[in-house]
């Protein structure tokens, strides 16, 4: 094996270009690929800023020349040669380097390589877990390099942009104190302290008030978070986010602020230009619309309430349903309504998924109305419902009936599966819109009590404020938004509660008593009693903006070394058991470990 030692590079790949023809250089990078023509080897050299083709020939440096016989894929090289252009007939177009060439005089193998277990190259179909078990392979590809790169620039951006406006990057701790909302605590037990706990940060949020308090006035921070909780696509156990703090603020300022922000993040990383300001939407209007409360807007298929039309029908069905507080809504499929019967079948299953006991159709064909339901309407009940929904011949109408929460989810769910069924998604869009006036509380029916919505930190509305004492927790509404981008919240936040009193009022609304408030809370309340400045802001998932922006489908493209679905990581087989030594040093006993004795 070689050493660099005398050969230093001197450019990267991609540094290279037709003003150093004629120049020696020294390249330094991976075997992308490896032709051998006879007289001619080429090698694609590859770094992290691109590719450049390396020419040996015996003619040229034959000791190079038989170097080069015995590389393969991946190997790591330092290569000395000339710059020369290709021929016209051989430019490669699609690369930046396409018109170059450099000729080898001197090569050293740094490093030989094993086969790799899939091709190291863009757009591979390899099993997920493959690629985590080799992550230091899959990430030398392309196009997960520049999803990294890209993570770097958004943040950089965000500092540069916030510091520009006088906030002040602060750290907050990493071992905290156990919070009894949200999602489960990742726990970090204490050995000199044996018996106690710390926990791992769900997010600053209790930190950054006490910024506020402390007269910070503008605090950000970019900062790793951890929840022990189900995960899917766009969420991983330990995420980072960008967390943001403002004193003496109100909403629309933080919302104008937050809009400069995706501005400049994405004209400078992606060069695409955002409109502002952008749409507001209520979340009443968001659930009435479309069944979410972070709406995908890139295409119409709103959901339709139809049932003043069908109220006091002989369809008792629906009767039932309406009588007992339910809805009836529907969404129109524009030119479906020759699907097939086995796909209409397999939508009943699907809005069953979210709670959903049924789910009626009509097709609107050149023959007439088709529906098994038809028959139970009067000629002018079908008029009606037509007419609400805007429906023509050619059109297929989805109706779901039950609670309003239901009917949302499901109808909500289906309207989205219907849109990428009919292609109907531009992937290309950005539609960017703030939900606000969120509920302040919602009702749990499992634990049958109110906990917050967002967190019980969130200011309510002042004019809703005397519901706390009616017990009228359901009318209120919170100062709180959400940024949503193409159907995914990216950020979210709200004005602050910065009173002893309220907050109390807030955690006795949620079934904490005043013993449990100042047992977890005790230092917070303590706070707001020295002289506590309004404040509020917001967090953005920083994972989830660079996944729309690099147009990945899964947080887990966006980072270095995410973990599965199951919480694993496969490269360094992580979670792992630990000696009994370690456990006896934290006071610790697992059952797994009373079994052994």
């Amino acid at each position: 094996m070689d050493t660099l030692i005398g050969l230093k590079r001197s450019h990267s790949c991609t540094e290279v270009t037709t003003a150093h023809e004629g120049q020696e250089v020294v390249l330094c990078g991976w075997v992308s690929r490896r032709r051998d023509h006879g007289g001619l080897i080429f090698i694609d050299l590859r770094d992290r800023s691109g590719i450049m083709q390396v020419v040996f020939s015996p003619d040229h440096d034959l000791e190079a020349f038989k170097k080069a016989e015995g590389v393969r894929s991946e190997y790591v090289l330092a290569v000395k040669g000339t710059v020369q252009l290709r021929d016209a007939a051989t430019i490669n177009p699609h690369l930046p380097t396409g018109k170059l060439e450099v000729y080898g005089a001197e090569l050293r193998i740094l490093n030989a390589a094993n086969t790799p277990p899939f091709y190291i190259q863009d757009n591979i179909d390899v099993d997920e877990n493959v690629r985590l078990r080799y992550r230091y392979l899959d990430l030398r590809r392309p196009e997960m390099q520049y999803n990294l790169m890209l993570r770097h620039k958004v943040t950089k951006i965000m500092r540069d942009f916030f510091d520009s406006k006088g906030f002040c990057e602060i750290e907050t701790p990493m071992l905290a104190k156990s919070s009894p909302e949200g999602a489960r605590d990742y726990l970090v037990p204490s050995r000199v302290n044996p018996g106690k706990f710390y926990a791992l940060p769900q997010s600053p949020q209790l930190f950054k008030q006490m910024l506020m308090v402390a007269g910070m006035e503008k605090y950000f921070q970019i900062v790793r978070c951890f929840r022990d909780e189900d995960l899917r696509a766009d969420r991983q156990p330990e995420f980072t986010q960008l967390d943001v703090e403002m004193s003496f603020i109100d909403r629309d300022e933080i919302l104008n602020i937050m809009e400069g922000l995706v501005s400049t993040l994405f004209e400078k990383c992606v060069d695409a230009k955002i409109s502002t300001p952008l749409l507001r939407l209520s979340y009443d209007d968001a659930m009435a619309r479309f069944g979410s409360d972070k709406p995908d807007m890139r295409f119409g298929m709103e959901l339709i309430d139809i049932s003043d039309n069908v109220r006091g029908s002989n369809f008792k069905v629906f009767d039932n349903i309406l009588a007992a507080g339910g809805q009836v809504k529907a969404i129109n499929v524009k030119g479906y309504a020759a699907i097939p019967r086995r796909e209409l079948d397999g939508l009943v299953d699907y809005v069953a998924t979210y709670g959903a006991k049924g789910l009626a159709w009509i097709c609107y064909t050149e023959e007439g109305i088709k529906s098994p339901i038809a028959k139970f309407f009067a000629p002018e009940v079908l008029d009606a419902i037509g007419k609400t929904a805007q429906a023509e011949t050619g059109d297929l109408l989805l109706m779901v009936a039950d609670k309003p929460a239901v009917v949302a989810a499901a109808l909500g769910q289906l309207r989205l599966e219907m849109a990428r069924r009919r292609d109907l998604i531009d992937p290309n869009k950005l539609s960017f819109l703030w939900v606000v006036d969120f509920p302040m509380f919602e009702y749990n029916e499992e634990e049958k009590r109110y906990v917050a919505m967002h967190h019980p930190f969130t200011s309510p509305r002042d004019e809703d404020i005397p519901y706390l004492t009616t017990g009228e927790l359901g009318k209120i509404k919170a100062k709180a938004y959400d940024m949503v981008l193409n159907g995914t919240e990216i950020g979210g936040g709200s004005l602050r509660i910065y009173s002893r009193d309220l907050q109390e009022k807030i955690f006795g609304a949620i079934g904490l008593s005043k013993e449990e408030a100042v047992e977890k809370f005790g230092y917070l309340l303590e706070a707001f009693e020295f002289g506590t400045p309004p404040h509020g802001g917001i967090a953005f998932g920083l994972d989830r903006l660079v996944m729309i922006m690099a147009k990945r489908s899964s947080i887990r493209d966006v980072i270095a070394f995410p973990k599965t679905q199951s919480a694993i990581d496969p490269m360094t087989q992580a979670p792992s058991t630990v000696a009994d030594k370690q456990l006896r040093e934290l006071s610790i006993r697992t059952s797994l470990l009373a079994k052994k004795k």
